[in-house]
């Protein structure tokens, strides 16, 4: 009786949002299918592709049982699988692990805010998908040694007690050092920001269409200031620091995706920034660094509004499901 239950807000939103993600990942995916050159990297971004194809279908069959309109979403239009490799095989895994990660934290919200059982169980088994995809990657990456990891803490002798505010508040200037939970947040949000400056430099170097060649620019800069100020934060504590990743960008100028879709991906990436800046933002404790994560989250968050509405000018903004319009029902 519950699966003939009409689908709530969240579910529909969440199928829809779901639908836009899975075929623009698809595309991505498939393009650097077709660029990569490592054996076992290419095995992976055949799993994701295989994995992509099995819950869009599961999508397009929920959005059929509700007699729902199948969103437009990214098809072969928006690929060019001729074109030349824009990215190393490295930044193509890493854009994997990154991307494979956000889809993670998306089906498990997905799944909290869902009632029905059909729909809990499709998120539920989207998670296990994107968490095994995630392990893979991230083995992969270690053992090409393509990863470096976060600065390692000494182990504690035993609990200690914060006894005064000069903990959370600057005295005279002075910062005392960084705990582990700053320094893990700040490593985190930097090693995400590297990899997606150089997906966005990427974009901005095949885009066609001036305004979204120059909106991305603008993006790159946004990138900027968060890298700067978080390289910053852990070179003053000499703490490792996440390597750069522009020169893993090739000289190539022809583009693989559409002016459209290199939008989406770069505002699905300063939107789940917003989040993870914010998440930064809540556990730091030092005011500095708590600084520091909100003016990243508002740069991220008007970078985000520019894209759309871009996005908006060129009519690549599909509508999300509306609420029941009982205002103008009652007219």
């Amino acid at each position: 009786m519950q699966e003939k239950n009409r689908l709530t807000a969240p579910e529909i939103s969440n199928l829809w949002a779901h639908y836009l993600r899975e075929t623009l990942s698809l595309r991505v995916n498939q393009y650097m299918l077709h660029t990569v050159k490592d054996p076992e990297i290419h095995s992976l971004f055949q799993l994701a592709i295989d994995r992509s194809f099995k819950h869009i279908d599961t999508l397009k069959k929920f959005f059929k049982k509700e007699k729902f309109p199948v969103p437009n979403g990214f098809t072969e239009d928006d690929v060019n699988l001729d074109a030349p490799p824009l990215f190393t095989d490295m930044l193509c895994l890493k854009t994997l692990f990154m991307m494979s990660q956000h889809g993670s934290n998306e089906y498990s919200l997905s799944h909290t805010n869902s009632i029905r059982k059909d729909i809990t169980s499709f998120y539920y088994q989207c998670n296990m998908d994107a968490m095994d995809l995630f392990q893979r990657a991230k083995e992969l990456l270690i053992f090409k040694k393509f990863y470096k990891g976060p600065s390692e803490y000494i182990t504690p002798k035993k609990a200690t007690i914060i006894k005064d505010y000069s903990y959370v508040t600057d005295i005279f200037g002075s910062h005392r050092p960084i705990n582990s939970v700053e320094s893990g947040h700040t490593y985190f949000n930097l090693y995400k920001t590297l990899i997606s400056k150089a997906m966005i430099l990427g974009f901005a170097q095949v885009a066609k269409d001036p305004k979204v060649r120059s909106t991305l620019d603008k993006a790159i800069e946004a990138k900027n200031k968060s890298i700067k100020a978080f390289s910053t934060l852990l070179a003053k504590e000499n703490l490792q620091i996440p390597q750069s990743l522009e020169t893993e960008v090739t000289d190539s100028t022809v583009s693989p995706f559409s002016d459209k879709l290199m939008l989406m991906q770069a505002g699905f990436l300063f939107g789940v920034a917003v989040t993870y800046f914010n998440a930064a933002l809540i556990a730091s404790m030092r005011v500095d660094i708590a600084a520091h994560c909100e003016k990243a989250a508002l740069e991220s968050l008007w970078t985000f509004n520019r894209i759309g509405k871009v996005m908006i000018d060129n009519q690549w903004m599909e509508q999300p499901p509306q609420a029941d319009a009982r205002k103008k029902l009652n007219d």
